[in-house]
């Protein structure tokens, strides 16, 4: 656990706001840029060094969040493999799905169907 990845790096009291303006008809991205906040204001470089103080240099990461494997990569992880988190789509997510893929560049393998 990182302390302070809660909502994307924005803090709860901002993501709270932010799901009331999703409720107003915002995607996640519209809902942190309307509050004049980063669409994702996350930092790596602390968890990198956690691993490699832990004697972690090379890994295979499981995300389906492109900036994420830049992320640790810039700070010197050797990442091997990125493995897909597999995810399903369901009439209430389809809409946040659809925007994590087309405004954030995450990569939803197998729900190219539904988004």
């Amino acid at each position: 656990y990182l302390r302070g990845h809660e909502g994307r790096g924005i803090g709860l009291g901002h993501k709270i706001r932010a799901y009331q303006l999703q409720e107003q008809g915002h995607d996640t991205v519209d809902a942190n840029l309307q509050q004049g906040l980063p669409v994702d204001s996350r930092e790596y470089g602390i968890g990198a060094q956690m691993l490699v103080d832990l004697g972690v240099t090379t890994m295979r990461l499981m995300t389906n969040n492109p900036v994420k494997y830049g992320g640790l990569e810039g700070f010197g992880l050797d990442i091997t493999e990125r493995v897909s988190l597999q995810t399903s789509a369901n009439p209430e997510t389809i809409a946040y799905l659809r925007t994590k893929r087309e405004r954030m560049g995450h990569l939803l393998p197998g729900l190219d169907d539904v988004l």
